[in-house]
Parts: C-alpha cells; structure tokens; sequence
C-alpha cells in the first residue's frame, strides 16, 4: 500500500478537521487526566500543519512529512507535540526508500516508543498506534478496530506522562493521546490512503 503525496494532503486536510471538531472533547478527556490542553494544542498544530502545507505546496512526500513534523513539533505543546512530530519526522526519513505505508507506520511506531519510552498497556497512544500498525500489514484495519485500539485504554492504569501521577485514578479514563491518535487513523482510511 503506497502513500502518495495526493493522498497525504487529504488525510491531513481531514485529520485537521476532525481535530478541529473534537478539540473540546479531546480538552475534557485529558482535563480527567492531564493538563486539559490536548485538544487546544493539537488543534493549534493541526492548522499550522494546514497552513505550512498550504503555503510550501511540497511536491514530494518526503517534504509533506517533514513539513508535517516540524509544524507539529513547534506548535504543540506537552508530550504530544515531540511524540506525533517524531513518528512523522520518523516516516520522512524513511520516504526516501520507500512509499510503503505499513513500513512507514512501522517507523513511526519505533520512533513514539523510542522517543516516549512507552509499551503496550502504559495507556499512552502507542496503545493504539501498535495494534492498527499491526492490522494494517495483515489488511484488516477497520474503523472498528480502530475505536477498540482507543477503547482498551479506559480500562488501564497510566505508566507514563502526566496521567501517571493519578496512577489507580487514571483508570476508567481513555487516554487523550490514544483519542487523537484514533482520529489520525480514522481520517486515514476516509482519505483512502494506501488503496
């Protein structure tokens, strides 16, 4: 499954779309087990990402990418910023020899964890980014594995970040990072990247 650069742009046209609906949401989740910021911030750097790409016109993928992380990096704010700019600045560097999406997300997936130091089960977005990386490759990514992805992080305790403080607390909370990371994925599959 290759990403163009055509079908980039509208993944990330809609991903700063639904961002921009759900900011309040994303706000309220992480207001239960963060600094309440998550969807602001991402809000914010999804429209400098918007902005960034309008202004560049990037014509190639490896530029959109990079485009993509550093605007995401400078713009928002907490542990997600350097996390989502990381798994994007992990996939430019890797657009050079290959437009594969699955190796793509494969290097995005070993740049969070490398960069965050998070496993599956520490209720972080790498609970959901290793599980549609994993149905991706094996063709079964469905928007309903993707909210299950989301969904198995209400249930457990936070071993990193912020929420990790609460400790018992945070559960029975989803993880606002493994929300937008979510729609990420989502928004993935309504640009049809990769078909």
């Amino acid at each position: 499954m290759e990403l163009t650069l055509e079908k980039y742009l509208v993944w990330m046209k809609e991903f700063a779309q639904k961002i921009s609906d759900q900011k309040d949401y994303l706000s309220d989740l992480d207001s239960k087990i963060g600094d309440g910021d998550h969807g602001n911030n991402m809000a914010r750097g999804l429209k400098a990402v918007s902005e960034s790409l309008a202004a560049k016109k990037p014509t190639d993928l490896t530029t959109a990418l990079k485009i993509t992380a550093m605007a995401l990096i400078s713009k928002v704010g907490g542990a997600a910023g350097p996390l989502y700019g990381t798994a994007f600045l992990e996939m430019a560097k890797l657009s050079g020899q290959t437009t594969d999406l699955d190796q793509l997300l494969v290097a995005a997936v070993a740049g969070l964890q490398k960069r965050g130091g998070a496993q599956a089960g520490d209720k972080t977005m790498v609970d959901v980014w290793l599980p549609i990386v994993n149905k991706l490759k094996a063709g079964q990514l469905t928007d309903e594995e993707i909210q299950e992805a989301v969904k198995s992080t209400k249930p457990m305790e936070a071993k990193k970040g912020r929420a990790s403080y609460l400790g018992e607390r945070s559960v029975g909370h989803l993880d606002p990072g493994a929300v937008s990371s979510g729609y990420l994925f989502e928004t993935m599959l309504q640009a049809e990247v990769g078909k």
